[in-house]
């Protein structure tokens, strides 16, 4: 090599990658990642809401930290944040409607099951193990499936006609109605 030769530029440090993400060193950092994804690209929440448009944006942000309490080692922490608007159906009118999701969630992570187990005892935090290669879109999916509702419902809406054309369960005649009017009439 000619020593007028330039120094070759270093490497240009590589972003985190949400799908293979290396929690420590993005929790060392204080990284954040975060950005826009289509709802496809989160195959299991589009499953659960088929009448949402599949490239419904999805907003997401995740933030590492080291947090070291006093007397304490250090904690590995991920906040992990997101908004996205779906289209569920109405369990009571069975029409379409719009369903707003915000989560905002703080994860703790620890390197083995048994301090999980213990540690998710003790906090309302959720305790995570680590893994050198997390997935945190899949962490992401999952937050957002448990924050779909139950039975999602119109704030003010009316049953679906074909269940208003059906009578109450107290207004429909008792099966053994006949038998009781026959039972009344004298025989012939």
């Amino acid at each position: 090599m000619d020593k007028h030769s330039p120094i070759p530029p270093a490497a240009a440090p590589q972003p985190h990658d949400p799908r293979r993400l290396h929690v420590t060193a993005f929790a060392e950092a204080g990284a954040t990642l975060g950005g826009t994804i289509p709802l496809h690209a989160l195959p299991r929440l589009a499953d659960e809401c088929p009448l949402s448009n599949a490239e419904t944006p999805v907003h997401w942000q995740a933030q590492g930290s080291i947090r070291q309490p006093a007397g304490q080692s250090k904690e590995i922490w991920l906040e992990l944040s997101a908004n996205v608007c779906l289209t569920l159906e109405c369990q009571r009118c069975l029409q379409a409607m719009d369903e707003p999701l915000h989560i905002q969630r703080a994860f703790r992570f620890v390197h083995d099951e048994a301090t999980a187990a213990r540690l998710d005892e003790e906090m309302e935090d959720d305790v995570l193990v680590y893994s050198r290669q997390f997935d945190l879109l899949a962490l992401l999916e999952d937050e957002l499936i448990m924050a779909l509702p139950f039975a999602p419902r119109h704030a003010a809406c009316e049953p679906a006609a074909d269940l208003q054309d059906s009578a109450p369960a107290d207004e429909q005649p008792h099966p053994f109605a006949v038998l009781q009017q026959l039972k009344k009439t004298p025989p012939q």
